[in-house]
């Protein structure tokens, strides 16, 4: 595990788009959509055959291509596979300078992010790169990798995010569906995925990690998408992958907050510290309108602030502190 100085700060991951790295065409197209990051593939989505020519297809179009503000991340193969340590080296030299992050699927232990985590630091100072800055997104897609999320969410200071990995999740509990992120047939009480989901999330806001949902396969069904993502929204998770452009703008609503609540969570910030300063009386618990603020609503505040300030967000309502008599 590295012990590097610098460490690449959270950003907001609202929608990640999944694109293939075998796939020049959408590669090129994926580089105009309003997506908050990027993810190029040389897992699943790739063919054994085509894996290679997958990750030169990558390092061309990170190093040419216009991304904008977006995070860019390359899923690797898994470290089961004969295809990981290629998928690396050859990435992250090739393009180490125009990467964000590298995502690792199927983690089952803290093991396999320390060691991405030492093949990421021998490559950077190889190269030249600034120690530490490219992060790692850890996929959770099994039972094992979900007993041990805590030790994987603190396994380097390297991760960025936990996500979960929905359809080789299911499989690998043999759950009874073949529809990725809906209810399982004759689960009619509750949600099936809410265990797994809480999971995830309070190992990730322990280490101050990022929460990702996983895909909806339905790439058409839009209001299904909504329905899906809002669950995981209200639960805390900070963002969802996007299989389809039509997904995009879909996700980053529903991750991001209400404008009215987004308002209200910056004028409880403004009237709290104004009301805990000397000037404004060096109160602990106040009321804002019909509502009393003290320092946990300030908590809660920030979070919703910290959503909206990321999505982009303007206030369209101020708070203004009382005149003084």
């Amino acid at each position: 595990m590295s012990d590097a100085p610098e460490v690449a700060a959270l950003r907001a991951r609202r929608s990640c788009l999944a694109v293939p790295g075998s796939n020049p065409r959408f590669l090129e197209k994926a580089q105009g959509i309003d997506a908050d990051q990027v993810f190029l593939d040389i897992e699943d989505s790739v063919a054994p055959i085509a894996k290679a020519d997958a990750r030169k297809n990558i390092v061309d179009v990170l190093n040419t291509g216009d991304w904008g503000t977006k995070i860019r991340v390359v899923r690797v193969n898994d470290w089961t596979t004969q295809w990981t340590y290629k998928d690396v080296i050859e990435v992250v030299e090739g393009a180490g300078a125009n990467l964000d992050a590298v995502m690792l699927p199927k983690v089952q232990t803290a093991d396999q992010v320390t060691a991405l985590d030492t093949l990421l630091t021998q490559i950077e100072a190889t190269m030249g790169y600034p120690l530490g800055r490219i992060g790692i997104e850890a996929q959770i897609e099994n039972a094992m990798g979900l007993v041990n999320v805590d030790a994987i969410a603190a396994a380097s200071p390297r991760v960025e995010t936990i996500i979960f990995g929905p359809a080789d999740f299911m499989a690998s509990i043999n759950m009874k569906s073949l529809v990725v992120g809906e209810q399982p047939p004759g689960y009619d009480v509750g949600d099936a995925y809410h265990y797994i989901l809480m999971r995830i999330l309070m190992a990730a806001r322990a280490y101050d990690k990022q929460a990702i949902d996983g895909p909806y396969l339905q790439v058409r069904d839009t209001n299904g998408f909504q329905r899906v993502a809002g669950r995981s929204a209200a639960l805390g998770f900070d963002g969802k992958w996007v299989l389809h452009p039509d997904q995009v703008a879909a996700a980053n609503e529903v991750f991001s907050p209400l404008q009215s609540d987004y308002d209200h969570a910056e004028n409880i910030l403004d009237a709290y510290q104004h009301y805990t300063s000397e000037q404004g009386g060096a109160m602990g618990a106040v009321m804002l309108g019909d509502e009393m603020i003290d320092e946990a609503s300030r908590k809660m505040a920030l979070v919703v602030a910290a959503k909206g300030r990321a999505a982009g967000m303007e206030r369209t309502q101020r708070w203004q502190p009382p005149e003084q008599p």
